[in-house]
């Protein structure tokens, strides 16, 4: 391997954070009464638009620092969508093959920004079977899996180094409740939470964190249970929620965890783009959802502070999904009373 062509590709990697303003916070419009301030963190303004793009990079390093990355590897990974469009941007920022493996059911706006960044798309059926896909895949090209199910808690330094859980603390640092009552994340790979989670334990904050699982997945019963070995059918809100309780996924650092129906989060989808002029994604929704139970608790209980959750994507990648009512009625999925249960929380 030649360590110069790392050098440089390392370099690239750094480069390209470097060029990357830190995400914005916004505040959320809550009645200024209550004493209680929403922020959602904008992970949609990433290059690649999405949470992701953290993800990819660290992967991308990990990789080139373990030796397992080097000139003409072709990279592979099994995603729903969100981080195999990163992993390709990087791949073509480092001029490597990348091939992405991904359930069927995966939106065609993001299959379309995969190819646009020179990626390659592997679709099969069953979800449950990306994982083996992927590693076969690589195996029989010679190249590299990726495999952010596994290395996503690892790859990103928790301790700090601008990760996303010391770019929230910095941004509150102003605020009027500037350490949250809560962080509100979704399970995916798990790797977000760990790092949120472990960073709070080492910074010896007393902000507690809440994962929120749509329903379908595994990660809800795992944790209620103590067993790792859970499995489900899976999630219809691409990027978080998985049939498996995924290595990544580290259950000793959350607080809390909060079960989501699929309405509910698309109802909060919707009625978040409504309310803030933001176009988000499905995930986006669950954690909003999960925030705005957690502040409707510490209404009920008198209390004040803040609580903290992320824009994980934009909503253009779902216009013939999760913002089509012919594919919600496909899905025998009735958003409407979710929306009223929003609006009535506000006005109350």
């Amino acid at each position: 391997m030649s360590r110069a062509w790392v050098a440089e590709a390392v370099r690239r990697v750094e480069a390209d954070a470097n060029r990357s303003a830190d995400t914005h916070l916004h505040v959320f419009p809550l009645p200024p009464s209550w004493g209680i301030d929403l922020y959602l963190k904008d992970e949609s303004v990433h290059p690649t638009g999405s949470l992701k793009h953290r993800l990819a990079r660290s992967l991308f390093l990990y990789g080139l620092c373990n030796g397992w990355i080097s000139s003409g590897t072709t990279v592979v990974d099994a995603s729903s969508g969100s981080t195999a469009v990163s992993e390709a941007y990087f791949a073509r920022l480092l001029g490597l093959p990348f091939i992405a493996v991904m359930p069927a059911a995966t939106s065609v706006e993001k299959i379309s920004l995969i190819a646009f960044y020179g990626g390659e798309v592997h679709l099969v059926d069953d979800p449950a079977s990306v994982y083996e896909e992927a590693r076969a895949l690589a195996e029989s090209v010679g190249g590299h899996y990726l495999d952010q199910f596994t290395y996503a808690e690892r790859a990103t330094d928790w301790r700090g180094n601008n990760n996303i859980a010391e770019s929230i603390l910095s941004q509150m640092s102003r605020e009027p409740h500037p350490v949250p009552a809560w962080v509100v994340v979704g399970a995916g790979t798990g790797g977000t939470s760990a790092t949120i989670g472990r960073y709070l334990r080492y910074q010896q904050l007393p902000t507690q964190l809440c994962v929120v699982d749509p329903e379908g997945s595994a990660f809800y019963e795992s944790w209620v249970s103590g067993s790792s070995a859970v499995t489900a059918c899976g999630s219809r809100i691409e990027g978080i929620g998985r049939p498996r309780v995924e290595p990544s996924f580290v259950p000793g650092v959350v607080d809390r965890m909060l079960q989501v129906p699929d309405a509910a989060s698309i109802a909060a989808m919707r009625w978040c783009s409504s309310v803030t002029g933001r176009l988000v994604g499905a995930s986006t929704g669950t954690s909003l959802w999960g925030a705005l139970q957690l502040v409707a608790a510490m209404r009920a209980a008198g209390e004040q502070g803040s609580v903290v959750t992320l824009i994980c994507d934009g909503g253009e990648r779902y216009a013939h999904t999760y913002y089509s009512d012919a594919w919600l009625e496909a899905q025998g999925i009735d958003p409407a009373p979710y929306v009223a249960d929003l609006e009535a929380l506000l006005s109350s």
